[in-house]
């Protein structure tokens, strides 16, 4: 397999962290420092270290998914430059492995997976699976047909079109609306940035599904473990073949 695959399945990090890590030469196969991500290595037969520790890739049964419920203000990082909280600090001890599947930003709430499966993190994130993310969203001014249809259509943005998106009007009033978002993509503060680009800026952003995965009955900072039904859910994503 390659050796991204193989560090996500240990638990290291997703694919492309992965892929940073080897290229920055920190992992070795046998011995040797590999910088190539596509480098094929045996599950059963290479050494594989990180930093000079041994990785395994572990077993299916062994893996860990989580949602997390997660409040404004709390960063998604293993730790941050300026102090503040971030999801691990929720979570606590025993979560070495884990990592996000994807970003919520500081001032965005709401569902957020975590896991140490790597493949399972990939197929989440990475826009070819077109895995659904449902936003709830308060915004300033009033929302009309015309914001809808150019969500439809797909919004220009400084970095590049994003792809188009479905916007359904909750509540639309003179000063404040509320809406709900899907969107397939995941770029960064995309959401924000579709919305203030039509003149809505963005009071209050909660991510209420991902995946069809909700935090029903679950209090802002609280987690869970995903059920085997839900986990089989996700697994069974399927590539977009458009």
């Amino acid at each position: 397999m390659r050796l991204n695959r193989y560090m996500s399945m240990a638990g290291v990090s997703s694919r492309r962290k992965g892929e940073t890590l080897i290229r920055d030469g920190r992992i070795s196969v046998n011995g040797v420092t590999v910088t190539d991500p596509a480098f094929s290595v045996d599950a059963d037969a290479d050494t594989v270290t990180f930093d000079g520790r041994p990785l395994t890739s572990g077993s299916e049964a062994a893996r860990r998914y989580i949602i997390l419920n997660k409040p404004t203000g709390i960063i998604v990082s293993r730790g941050d430059t300026h102090g503040r909280a971030t999801v691990f600090d929720l979570l606590g001890k025993g979560m070495e492995g884990i990592f996000p599947a994807g970003r919520l930003d500081a001032d965005t709430s709401g569902v957020l997976l975590l896991t140490d499966d790597g493949d399972l993190a990939y197929r989440l994130t990475h826009p070819s699976f077109g895995v659904e993310k449902v936003y709830r969203v308060e915004v300033s001014g009033k929302v009309t047909d015309e914001d809808v249809g150019a969500f439809a259509g797909g919004i220009e943005l400084d970095d590049g079109p994003a792809a188009p998106a479905r916007m359904t009007i909750i509540d639309s009033g003179g000063d404040v609306s509320i809406v709900t978002v899907i969107m397939h993509q995941g770029r960064k503060r995309q959401v924000r940035r579709m919305l203030e680009k039509i003149g809505h800026p963005v009071r209050i952003l909660e991510r209420i599904s991902f995946g069809g995965i909700t935090a029903e009955n679950l209090p802002p900072g609280a987690y869970r473990m995903l059920t085997p039904e839900e986990v089989r859910r996700l697994k069974e994503t399927r590539k977009n073949k458009k």
